[in-house]
């Protein structure tokens, strides 16, 4: 007879302050599948950039274990991600448990209803494997825990996106198989000290938009904080703070694609990544992390018909043309009031320099409202297109967009089609490499009409079905996290010839007086520029860059074409 007590995990045997390891943590899944097999499947999806197995599970209180056919049925998928930082493991530990009780109680099997459980146990498994008790600075706990870096020393929550590492792949594969309703990212807080154990960041609900983000807003969010009360875990929004401390205010943290909340947002799916704060005991770390999961996976029991509903409505919105948000901005003038447990400030001088450091007083707690600013507005918009078309020589960014399910085909003969290009005006990278790749954090650009000439052999991405959200968001340069922004097409945005000012010198006169209109913008530049004047290559470089008889089409021009009609459909097959 299989007992509680026999299924203890490594973190109940322990000291309130341990937490599981790589293999205890994959052995005790493996036995739970082996021992409860008609609930339970656990295997390995695919490997790390380390070459390590990374596993999912599946829980089914039916034995339905096959994506499609749950799909088919209609039936809600709810999935719990952890250990994408190992230094911040509770989830790891909280899921062990999670899926034990499962296993274990009848009651809880049957409250489960339709409901599938998707689970990764442990995400960064190279980080785990790089165990230790030093990495997390500031953090309370436990005694030994796993590195935030993956084998190649990335974040994986700034990877979802430009899926530079083999993890993301899996990650992408298995979610895009399985489309979730709802996603439980686990993870550990840093910042402002508070009273609150768990804090949590929701896809931001305006920028999830549509009937989804109503659902997130005005159904889910209010339940879970309801619910995370009688649990004994009164939660609080993450801790962004307006200016430095919380008493000023806090604003909804803006989830853009590379974290793995907004990456769910290109889906559709509501997602949650709950940050129990670092000071804290491990222990009600642990147990606040547990208390959020099962609070999320009881709201997607009782109300995931209705949000599946949502999410066939949002989808079916943008698939019949309506408008697309591609960035953001906080409204500042929108906030409602919340009621905060804090410490208070001191400001005091340092013992290590001058100036005044910040420390957060314990012996004099508070309870007030603060300023809770949770609006966000549109930035930027497009309308979608009816396809888009990548020359086959972009076949790294044609690689992510397959690791991701996007139903790319490929052109099997040249074509026409009417179309538009998008032509960089102004960009400004980063000063500094962030994850590997320098993001362009400035962009400006102009959409011209043009006629697409389609090779044989390049990629179209059809829109009108479940994916037109992903591939807009990351194919629109203007996208907050776009390919383009992550740096995949940055060759085109170096003009590829040059001239040597000796010879050139009475080429670029020559040119001022052939070419149409060429003078009266240099004599406006000069005009603008005065102290470049004496500078013989800003001079020429103005009039080289800007003469039509040197002009390099692909300079600049963004290579993703906008298709406005679909080609005959003789021109592609399916890939």
């Amino acid at each position: 007879m299989n007992t509680n007590d026999d299924w203890a995990t490594p973190f109940e045997r322990g000291n309130g302050n341990q937490t599981t390891t790589w293999r205890a943590c994959i052995d005790f899944h493996q036995r739970l599948a082996a021992t409860f097999g008609a609930w339970l499947r656990f295997e390995e999806a695919g490997r790390s950039d380390g070459g390590v197995p990374i596993h999912v599970g599946v829980f089914s209180n039916d034995g339905v274990f096959d994506p499609q056919a749950v799909k088919a049925a209609g039936r809600p998928v709810f999935f719990n991600n952890n250990g994408i930082h190992p230094g911040e493991p509770e989830g790891i530990d909280a899921c062990m448990a999670l899926l034990r009780d499962l296993c274990l109680d009848p009651a809880r099997r049957a409250a489960l209803g339709r409901t599938v459980l998707l689970y990764i146990p442990l995400y960064n498994v190279d980080g785990a494997l790089n165990r230790q008790d030093t990495s997390r600075v500031n953090q309370n706990g436990p005694e030994a825990f796993g590195f935030r870096g993956n084998a190649r020393h990335l974040d994986l929550n700034r990877d979802f996106v430009k899926a530079d590492s083999l993890n993301t792949r899996t990650f992408a594969q298995v979610f895009t198989r399985w489309d979730p309703d709802v996603m439980v990212d686990t993870h550990t807080s840093n910042g402002a000290d508070y009273q609150h154990v768990v804090t949590l960041i929701a896809t931001q609900p305006d920028k999830l938009g549509g009937r989804t983000g109503e659902h997130l807003r005005d159904a889910m969010l209010p339940a879970l904080y309801a619910d995370m009360d009688q649990r004994g875990f009164p939660m609080c929004p993450y801790v962004n703070t307006i200016d430095e401390i919380p008493d000023d205010g806090i604003a909804d943290f803006l989830d853009s694609p590379r974290f793995s909340t907004g990456y769910a947002a290109l889906h559709h799916t509501i997602g949650f990544m709950p940050e129990t704060h670092m000071l804290k005991a491990f222990d009600a770390r642990y147990h606040g992390t547990r208390a959020l999961v099962d609070a999320a996976l009881a709201h997607t029991v009782a109300h995931g018909d209705a949000i599946r509903a949502a999410r066939a409505a949002d989808r079916a919105a943008i698939a019949g043309g309506a408008p697309v948000a591609l960035d953001w901005t906080l409204d500042r003038q929108r906030s409602r009031p919340f009621r905060f447990s804090g410490f208070t400030a001191v400001r005091e001088p340092s013992r290590l320099g001058h100036y005044q450091r910040l420390r957060y007083d314990r012996a004099a707690p508070w309870v007030k409202d603060i300023p809770y600013f949770d609006r966000y507005q549109a930035t930027v918009n497009t309308v979608p297109p009816r396809a888009y078309l990548l020359p086959q020589a972009w076949h790294d960014v044609v690689l992510r967009l397959q690791a991701h399910g996007l139903p790319l085909q490929r052109a099997r003969r040249a074509g026409r089609a009417a179309a538009e290009a998008c032509r960089i005006e102004r960009f400004e990278k980063r000063r500094l490499p962030f994850e590997g790749r320098h993001l362009h954090e400035l962009l400006e650009t102009r959409t011209d009409a043009c006629v697409a000439d389609v090779a044989e052999g390049d990629w179209l991405l059809p829109l009108g079905g479940p994916h037109d959200r992903f591939a807009i968001e990351v194919l629109e340069p203007l996208g907050i996290d776009s390919l383009f922004r992550w740096g995949f097409f940055d060759s085109v945005l170096d003009k590829k010839e040059s001239f040597s000012d000796y010879v050139f010198e009475d080429e670029a006169a020559q040119l001022l007086d052939t070419e149409p209109g060429l003078r009266d913008r240099f004599e406006a530049w000069q005009a603008a520029h005065p102290e470049l004047l004496g500078d013989p290559q800003a001079v020429l470089g103005f009039i080289f860059f800007n003469a039509q008889r040197h002009a390099e089409p692909e300079w600049r021009r963004y290579p993703v074409l906008r298709l406005l009609e679909l080609p005959d459909a003789s021109l592609t097959a399916p890939c």
